[in-house]
């Protein structure tokens, strides 16, 4: 027999949807939400990023312009028009509405407003050539940005302001000529580290950010992540995007991150080089950059959602 609920059952069920968050919310709510939806034609897509609310964000390789797409539609727009001789690859969006974007071989970092689009700042990271400013994480009050062509990490101020903290790569780290070294970054379930894939020959680090020191972090199940791009943590469940290889491997990393073990992967027919992944609800949403297609004005892009599970 079915009894009423009593006003304080009503009330205790209403806090525990409040702390289940918006993630618990989207998971209850998407399943009627696009799996795929178009980038605009050149777009050249590389990077994305989602927060609290149901919107992704995606950088442009082709002019640092960064479009937005409401997950729930599918449909998108241009919210930053970028500048000719600019790129965004990866970038973050913090709790403030800022997007902190990593600029590739101009070796940048700059700091858009997601709702205005406008440039609030740009940092010169380094002057040194090559470089590739490739992925950027926030943990504490800076942002941390790799750099692909050579052994430093670079953390600078959340607000934009105040100096660059170069960090050199020392311990393990063994950097590598003419290929892509450091690339995806996550902070570590503590946050007093971070885990930095190094995409050839596939190797995943887990990085003081006191002192720089590099510890390789062994993996069971399967030799190595190359062509390791972005990377997504939830708990102690690591996300790896391993974008030519068209697939995601998924690793759970032992208390003290000396050991990942594989425990699945993911892989998807839509996938065309997928480079990085953002979490909504119970979905990992990825761009296709397409790097084995011609990168010209006409060529399509999309991005596509997979469940978690």
């Amino acid at each position: 027999m079915n009894r009423p609920l009593s006003r304080r059952s009503l009330l205790a069920g209403t806090a525990l949807a409040a702390l289940a968050g918006p993630a618990a919310a989207a998971s209850a709510s998407a399943a009627g939400w696009p799996t795929e939806f178009p980038l605009p034609d050149g777009f050249l897509p590389e990077g994305i990023t989602i927060g609290a609310r149901p919107y992704a964000y995606m950088g442009s390789r082709a002019n640092g312009a960064v479009y937005r797409t409401d997950l729930r539609t599918g449909e998108g727009r241009i919210v930053h028009a970028g500048a000719a001789g600019t790129a965004s690859i990866g970038l973050k969006l913090d709790r403030d509405g800022l997007l902190h974007i990593a600029g590739g071989a101009g070796g940048t970092a700059r700091i858009v407003d997601a709702r205005s689009g406008a440039l609030l700042h740009t940092r010169r990271l380094t002057t040194a050539t090559p470089a590739f400013i490739n992925d950027v994480v926030l943990t504490g009050d800076r942002a941390w940005y790799t750099d692909s062509r050579n052994a430093v990490l670079y953390g600078v101020p959340r607000d934009g302001r105040g100096a660059v903290r170069p960090l050199p790569l020392t311990g393990e780290w063994e950097q590598l000529a003419g290929v892509n070294n450091a690339n995806g970054v996550v902070a570590t379930p503590d946050g007093r580290g971070l885990i930095v894939v190094k995409s050839t020959p596939g190797t995943l680090y887990h990085v003081s950010l006191r002192t720089g020191e590099a510890t390789a972090i062994e993996l069971v199940g399967a030799e190595s992540v190359v062509n390791g791009d972005g990377l997504v943590r939830i708990g102690r469940t690591l996300y790896v995007v391993q974008n030519r290889l068209n697939l995601i491997s998924v690793w759970r990393l032992s208390p003290d991150l000396r050991t990942a073990t594989l425990t699945r992967t993911i892989t998807d027919p839509r996938f065309d080089v997928p480079t990085t992944a953002a979490r909504y609800g119970d979905r990992l949403y990825l761009v296709n950059a397409r790097f084995t297609s011609p990168q010209l004005p006409e060529t399509t892009f999309t991005g596509v959602a997979v469940p978690l599970q």
